[in-house]
């Protein structure tokens, strides 16, 4: 085990701001940098891609909706490092506007991977942070648009960031899943918008991850979530005003916060700069 070495992991970073990511990581961070994709070939050639860039990541399979992978990751981390200092958790997916599928099916899908996933991979992976490790949740600003439609009560609970508890956003998020399903979602203050809530979820899961934190042994520890903006990626059909490379821009920011940082912490970011999470009166 190579337990003074340091290591960091971004998941879904075979393309995309992740990709980018993984390539500004290699520049600017000391130690091992892997790519994480559910597909091994393409994994693979995302690492001999940076390679030619004079970029040398390595790789991982992990599919964040598989548990079992997600166990064999921490296993490999703690056997071949003995910890981990850097989480990107940048995993996720999003229905095309043109989908046929349903919003109770879109609903489901979009919050068991970005919202369930981006927790089971946290859950596994937190006992192995080291001190100083940074983690950054990547969500958007449809996260805040949800946050919005959502009715007043919900808003109230949701930005609640002293009270509200990690069991508290579970079942919120899965009670907005079941209420998809019998389309009374809207009678229980959420909108009809799947990834925005599914981000949201991310978005407020990570303003608890580090109040939880506080109370931790170990050291300096922070979580941030973001915005990396629109960015042209297979996600956004292209559409976009970013590149990758613009887009990792905030991602790298966080995840390379120097030690004792005090802020941002526990916030939402976009364009380096803190978004605070305020309530909007229900339109009549």
């Amino acid at each position: 085990m190579s337990g003074s070495k340091r290591v960091a992991v971004v998941t879904g970073s075979n393309k995309g701001i992740g990709y980018a990511v993984v390539r500004g990581l290699c520049k600017q961070f000391d130690g091992d940098v892997y790519v994480t994709a559910r597909n091994v070939e393409l994994g693979l050639r995302a690492v001999e891609d940076l390679k030619i860039e004079g970029c040398n990541a390595k790789f991982y399979q992990l599919d964040i909706t598989k548990q079992d992978t997600i166990h064999k990751l921490k296993i490999f981390l703690q056997d071949s490092y003995g910890g981990l200092d850097i989480l990107v958790n940048n995993a996720g997916i999003s229905y095309k506007k043109a989908s046929t599928a349903s919003f109770s099916e879109q609903a489901e899908v979009t919050t068991r991977t970005n919202f369930t996933g981006t927790l089971d991979v946290c859950d596994t992976l937190f006992p192995i942070l080291r001190s100083n490790a940074r983690v950054v949740n990547i969500s958007g600003r449809m996260s805040l648009f949800a946050l919005r439609k959502c009715s007043e009560d919900l808003q109230k609970t949701l930005v609640d960031r002293d009270c509200i508890t990690i069991a508290d956003i579970k079942n919120l998020m899965q009670q907005f899943v079941d209420s998809a399903k019998t389309g009374t979602y809207g009678n229980l203050g959420w909108p009809e918008m799947a990834y925005g809530v599914s981000k949201l979820g991310v978005t407020v899961l990570s303003i608890i991850q580090q109040r939880n934190l506080l109370l931790d042994a170990r050291p300096d520890i922070i979580i941030n979530t973001c915005c990396p903006g629109l960015v042209m990626t297979d996600m956004s059909s292209q559409k976009g005003t970013k590149t990758i490379d613009e887009g990792a821009d905030t991602p790298l920011y966080l995840a390379l916060l120097p030690p004792n940082t005090t802020s941002p912490k526990g916030e939402f970011v976009s364009d380096r700069t803190i978004v605070n999470l305020e309530i909007s009166k229900t339109e009549d």
